[in-house]
């Protein structure tokens, strides 16, 4: 199973904070991490192992929503900043597009993202 991390600037520390709450459900062998960048780095400080692309704005968005295209990825946890300004927002748009056209699960906030992991 392949799980996309990504995390808006605001929410990075909410997001290691997630993951440091459930790393032993993400650092099983049948679990393969892809992440953004800066998330990745992230993540990697909080011991994990990851996959990393571009940052966010150098197109790791775009970079996921490709993965997600070819069939490659099986759900994304992307914790979004909902108030804040991204240079980046066609490749937010077009990755959470992408989800749906291909019916994977998104959860863009910790709670849904709560759920997502109960399920594995």
């Amino acid at each position: 199973m392949t799980i996309a991390i990504i995390a808006h600037d605001g929410k990075k520390a909410e997001m290691v904070g997630f993951v440091k709450d459930h790393v032993a459900l993400f650092q099983q062998r049948n679990i393969h991490l892809i992440a953004t960048g800066t998330t990745g780095s992230h993540l990697e400080r909080a011991g994990l192992e990851v996959e990393k692309m571009a940052s966010g704005p150098m197109g790791g968005d775009a970079q996921i929503a490709a993965r997600i295209a070819e069939g490659k990825v099986d759900m994304v946890i992307f914790f979004r900043d909902p108030l804040g300004k991204h240079p980046h927002e066609v490749d937010v748009s077009m990755l959470m597009r992408l989800c749906d056209v291909y019916n994977i699960p998104l959860a863009t906030n910790p709670a849904a993202a709560q759920r997502f992991v109960q399920t594995l």
